[in-house]
């Protein structure tokens, strides 16, 4: 049982318990499919669980030398890296931190692959394919769009890859299932399946939500092991984000005011959506709130507004059981991936404070962060 008394507000709280059931799941579907599925650090990098992530999960991927840096010092191993874009400042970095780069063009590649084989070609090379196909249904999300920046086409790869290239890795999924998966690989068949043979590894990219309630893992499985039998050549990769840290842990929060403006209540709380849960305003989604519901009639019904300048720094409606007070919590579940990756310290708004709720149920603080921690970044 978790004493919220025992937690400071804010604080972002993973709930070990649930972690380990992700990565329990998640290693099964690995050991089943006889593929490799690693931590994307986009959408979660607390480097102080990784240790626990490690028992099951020995591999990350990487989108920035930074990310490449954490992966070879915390989680242990070289990184798998992709970025849009490498610079001569910080490929060696990347190469030095890395076992995979995948290049988002075929001009990227010719112009980094000199420093990989002056390196002695230890690093595996591949380039990001764009199947032109997606079934994300919001722009801001979706790297199959007209026009997309991300991966290079059929059209404009040609019969024959690049010497050096190794593998193939493609991104088009975003919280989806086994299923759209598996219109995605027809897809990718269809545009680059000439080449399937001539590769070491490809890299499925993320978005395979496995780890939400209702997904059907024995598909999941049995598409994998089908499109293994197919290409026995290929190292199939994985790489989710969310899946690990789906649903194991919460934003806890404090009501600091309660202001009504034509009939309208607004609780404001110590955190903010714009600062602290931004894909609650970019996706948007509303998120789910612990003892609170969707606005019903005839219960006390407020507004949640964040505690920065920005106007549009609120969502709504939620209803309570008894009216929200001063110093009332409000739980924000489902707050662990892309939440703390994305904060900012935007208006000088303190950042929550990161810890664990262990599975012997004692409270670990890992960080509390403080004005120094905002002067140093505006320096």
């Amino acid at each position: 049982m978790i004493d919220f008394n025992k937690i400071p507000s804010p604080c972002y709280v993973m709930e070990e318990k649930l972690l380990r059931n992700n990565l329990s799941l998640i290693k099964h579907v690995k050991d089943n499919a006889g593929v490799n599925i690693i931590l994307a650090f986009k959408a979660f990098a607390m480097w102080k669980s990784f240790p626990i992530i490690r028992e099951y999960i020995p591999y990350s991927t990487a989108s920035s030398r930074f990310e490449a840096r954490l992966a070879y010092e915390e989680m242990g191993s070289p990184a798998h890296t992709y970025s849009p874009a490498y610079t001569e400042a910080d490929f060696p970095e990347i190469l030095k931190y890395s076992s995979h780069i995948t290049f988002n063009s075929v001009a990227q590649f010719n112009r980094f692959y000199p420093m990989v084989q002056a390196d002695g070609n230890r690093v595996s090379c591949g380039i990001r394919v764009n199947p032109e196909y997606s079934v994300v249904e919001t722009d801001l999300y979706n790297p199959c769009a007209p026009g997309s920046r991300m991966g290079v086409i059929a059209d404009e790869l040609g019969n024959v890859l690049p010497e050096g290239i190794e593998g193939l890795h493609f991104h088009t999924l975003c919280e989806s299932s086994s299923y759209d998966l598996e219109k995605t690989l027809k897809e990718v068949e269809l545009r680059f399946g000439h080449l399937l043979s001539k590769i070491k590894w490809l890299n499925m990219g993320g978005g395979h939500l496995m780890t939400r309630k209702g997904y059907d893992i024995d598909h999941l499985i049995k598409l994998l092991q089908a499109f293994k039998a197919k290409y026995p050549n290929l190292e199939l990769i994985m790489e989710p984000g969310s899946a690990f840290a789906w649903q194991t842990g919460f934003l806890l929060t404090t009501v600091v005011d309660i202001v009504e403006n034509k009939g309208i209540k607004t609780a404001i709380i110590d955190a903010s959506f714009t600062c602290h849960m931004p894909d609650c305003l970019e996706m948007p989604y509303k998120p789910v709130i612990r003892y609170a519901t969707d606005a019903i009639e005839g219960k006390p019904t407020y507004r949640i507004g964040g505690n920065s300048c920005l106007s549009g720094d609120f969502m709504g409606d939620w209803s309570f059981e008894k009216p929200l007070q001063i110093g009332d919590k409000i739980i924000f579940e489902d707050m662990i991936h892309y939440t703390i990756v994305k904060t900012s310290m935007f208006n000088g708004i303190p950042h929550p404070a990161l810890a664990l709720w262990s599975k012997n149920d004692e409270f670990v603080l890992y960080r509390t962060f403080g004005y120094e921690d905002y002067k140093n970044r505006m320096s």
